[in-house]
């Protein structure tokens, strides 16, 4: 009886998982964003983070400026993450995402683009990056 349950469990979450990989489509609205310099001196930027997208995917800001990072998920049953890693540019991101908002600030140091992404993966499936969950930040002068 307990391992019908199970099976019947297991099933659902794989039909629920087909579903979202056949409409995790990118949604529309995903120009790149130049964050601008607030009277404070931070560089805000609002993120939203869905089934396999983060919108804006493509963000601009300015390097040795702190930046904030407010990220937001769409409401949905499949977790994510936040990974943002470049040494060189002193940022370090790589968090689970929540339903509430959360927020990550830094200065990036280095000029560059540098990728971020949500590395979560369920089984044997792809992962949310390769189902194209990813943006880059680009750091200018």
């Amino acid at each position: 009886m307990k391992s019908r349950r199970f099976l019947s469990l297991l099933m659902l979450a794989l039909t629920i998982c087909f579903a979202a990989e056949r409409i995790g489509a990118q949604p529309p609205g995903n120009e790149s964003y130049r964050a601008a310099i607030a009277v404070d001196g931070v560089q805000r930027v609002n993120i939203l983070a869905g089934d396999y997208f983060f919108r804006p995917k493509h963000i601009i800001v300015k390097v040795n400026v702190p930046v904030m990072f407010r990220v937001r998920v769409k409401q949905g049953i499949i977790p994510h993450g936040l990974v943002l890693k470049a040494p060189k540019a002193n940022i370090s991101i790589d968090e689970d995402l929540s339903l509430e908002s959360q927020t990550f600030t830094f200065t990036p140091t280095e000029k560059g683009k540098y990728a971020f992404y949500c590395p979560n993966k369920l089984l044997f499936f792809k992962s949310h990056r390769e189902h194209g969950m990813e943006g880059v930040l680009e750091v200018v002068e």
